[in-house]
């Protein structure tokens, strides 16, 4: 066992923060959102990022090491739990002001983006179908089920190409690129799923469609929020739910940013390259997103455990790391101004 694996449960202290947003009032509400968007990017600023890979044999140590999984296993137990008690204190909400109501939401939201879908994203990559089930029941939390079979089968494949529509184009604003990505995306994930029906030969509204079964099983998830903890609840957890999607989105947004494979006379693509994704070797963003920032690799070869993926040097690296990153990009002119200028760098290589 490596005793470095164990930098990997400091997120645990956002969960720690949220229970407190839940359980206290004031400006304690809004105490997970302060850590993730003010004093992290703060501290991004004046920490040198850390471009070191692993030795072969470090690296051979922590790809079979068993506890960086049992990590993201327990991420699925806390999000389970802070979820069941968000839902339980928001229905005693008669005493706070509203601003507190909306800083337990957007902690709970914060949740959803950062462990729900990202934590779901690394688990949907692996091969044991426990594992891919975990995936489907952290993406529920934020009601995007249809993200497991997009990203895996369609953006993968699709990735920095105008086929991708979770691929940010050159000078396209975050805020234009929310609609694109959410209802191209969506609709390609029915693609995908009604493609596979098909080929076992069965009519697509079936049973063994991947998307008719995400819609399902979060229909009867919302509906069992409804009846156990009403309808004012139901709508705190859509919202927060919606927050979740948007981090997610604004990730997506800053990891392609205006990069784009080369097609050849016969319209295919070259393959996925490291200079395809920005990166960022901030240590505190990549603690935070296992690794997820460490993005080229992982698009390299998506297989690849979150504990083992590798600097490098040809990658694009972003500004700073992925949470300051996300605010600049929330400013158009100042994300196009320092973004932009990055790339005309790149073409002159």
């Amino acid at each position: 066992m490596n005793i470095k694996a164990y930098k990997y449960l400091s997120p645990i202290l956002i969960f720690a923060l949220t229970w407190i947003a839940f359980t206290q009032t004031g400006w304690l509400t809004w105490s997970p959102m302060l850590y993730t968007w003010v004093l992290l990017p703060v501290a991004e600023l004046f920490i040198s990022p850390n471009s070191k890979n692993m030795s072969a044999a470090e690296e051979a140590l922590a790809k079979n090491d068993p506890v960086y999984d049992y990590m993201l296993y327990i991420i699925v137990l806390l999000q389970y739990g802070l979820l069941f008690k968000f839902l339980l204190v928001m229905q005693q909400t008669n005493n706070l002001q509203w601003w507190e109501i909306s800083g337990r939401v957007w902690s709970m939201g914060l949740l959803c983006g950062t462990f729900g879908i990202n934590v779901a994203h690394e688990l949907g990559h692996r091969v044991k179908i426990y594992e891919q089930v975990m995936a489907k029941a952290l993406l529920m939390t934020s009601l995007y089920m249809h993200f497991f079979i997009e990203h895996n089968k369609g953006h993968h494949k699709n990735v920095a190409t105008p086929q991708d529509p979770s691929s940010a184009r050159l000078n396209e604003p975050v805020y234009l690129f929310y609609f694109r990505t959410v209802v191209f995306s969506y609709l390609s994930a029915w693609k995908i799923a009604n493609a596979e029906v098909k080929k076992k030969g069965l009519p697509t509204l079936h049973l063994n469609n991947e998307m008719l079964q995400a819609h399902l099983l979060q229909l009867a998830f919302a509906v069992l929020i409804y009846f156990v903890f009403g309808g004012m609840v139901l709508i705190y957890f859509l919202c927060a739910a919606a927050i979740g999607i948007a981090l997610l989105e604004t990730v997506n947004y800053i990891e392609h940013y205006g990069l784009q494979r080369k097609a050849s006379l016969d319209g295919k693509f070259e393959r996925a390259m490291p200079w395809h994704s920005w990166n960022s070797d901030h240590i505190l963003g990549r603690l935070m997103l296992f690794e997820l920032s460490r993005h080229s690799d992982h698009h390299y070869l998506a297989s690849k455990k979150y504990q083992v993926l590798q600097h490098h040097d040809e990658a694009p690296q972003l500004p700073t790391g992925y949470p300051g990153s996300m605010i600049l990009a929330l400013i158009p002119p100042a994300w196009f101004f320092v973004m932009n200028r990055k790339i005309k760098k790149l073409e002159k290589r």
